[in-house]
């Protein structure tokens, strides 16, 4: 079984994310995020995800999904924090957030990529 969303595209839409704040924080943009539930990846995890990998029957499926929580919710943490903190003129603070959402942009990605490698054929 493939997730009906399928899992790469989720992750495409994490990338342009991270590309919608960048460009917010250079002044190119406007973008001031959204909370960590109503974003492409969020509605999926809170949404029909659990169900979408229980219906697997796959722990190591389980596992890495259940490893999303936390990095995706820090991803958004500091996508915030680092609006915050252009607001307010603290460009390098900003910038150390978006080498910090980079980071985890990419474990976010490698897990999503995993994800739908082990649900191939399934």
């Amino acid at each position: 079984m493939v997730f009906p969303q399928g899992v790469t595209r989720i992750a495409k839409f994490n990338i342009q994310y991270l590309r919608n704040i960048e460009a917010t924080l250079a002044g190119t943009g406007d973008f001031q995020g959204t909370d960590h539930h109503d974003c492409q990846l969020g509605q999926w995890l809170y949404g029909d995800g659990p169900n979408q990998v229980a219906a697997l029957q796959n722990s190591k499926v389980q596992e890495i999904f259940e490893s999303l929580f936390e990095p995706h919710e820090q991803f958004h943490t500091i996508s915030k924090q680092a609006l915050e903190k252009k607001q307010v003129g603290d460009e390098g603070t900003a910038q150390n957030g978006i080498t910090d959402m980079y980071k985890i942009s990419h474990i976010l990605t490698q897990k999503l990529l995993k994800l739908d490698a082990l649900t191939k054929g399934e």
